[in-house]
């Protein structure tokens, strides 16, 4: 799940994640204002499933990707879309 929350009276609005992949061990959200090196580490709540959330600009669009236990790649099919990278392959998008 993401959630948004648009502030009114900010330049950003806050974005929440709250995925479950039980089979991982950690879970990042990478590609956020284009920056595929460093990501967002979701932390691992009790039940297994991981949450985290981020300031974005308002008025943005980001692609992004989970990257499980540093090797496995997955999008997000709650996201608002997606969009093919240069791999050939699809990021998830997020528009604020």
């Amino acid at each position: 799940m993401i959630q948004k929350t648009v502030y009114k009276t900010k330049e950003y609005s806050k974005v929440k994640f709250l995925v479950d992949f039980v089979e991982a061990e950690t879970v990042e959200v990478l590609g956020l204002q284009g920056d595929w090196e460093k990501g967002i580490i979701l932390q691992k709540k009790k039940d297994g499933s991981f949450s985290g959330e981020i300031n974005l600009p308002k008025n943005s669009r980001h692609e992004f990707r989970y990257r499980l236990n540093n090797t496995e790649w997955v999008n997000d099919p709650q996201g608002d879309g997606e969009v093919v990278n240069v791999f050939g392959t699809t990021n998830s998008l997020i528009e604020l």
